[in-house]
């Protein structure tokens, strides 16, 4: 038997975008506005180095990826394309949340 009410790929109920294409969260503050995005550890299967402690972020640890939600002129050389993305960084969500006392 076909089965009913069968919805498109292109979208989800409600007509909210399909979860891959949602924008992710931009964090307001003192050093600037960042895309922050939650890492589950089953989605990571590499070593990354945390800027804020110095210290691995070793394959299957939950933690946060961060970068600047625009591109400041300051930042790049004038014939650099760079993206705002090309920017981020993995951190641990500790020390993510506690960047601005480290300063």
């Amino acid at each position: 038997m076909p089965r009913r009410g069968r919805r498109s790929s292109g979208g989800r109920p409600g007509g909210r975008p399909p979860l891959s294409r949602r924008p992710d969260p931009v964090e307001e503050a003192g050093d600037g506005d960042w895309v922050v995005r939650q890492v589950t550890g089953a989605a990571t299967g590499k070593t990354y180095r945390c800027p804020g402690c110095d210290q691995e972020i070793r394959p299957g640890t939950p933690h946060v990826v961060a970068w600047p939600a625009y591109v400041r002129d300051s930042d790049l050389d004038a014939w650099d394309t760079d993206s705002a993305a090309d920017l981020r960084r993995h951190w641990h969500a500790p020390c993510w949340r506690a960047r601005d006392r480290r300063r």
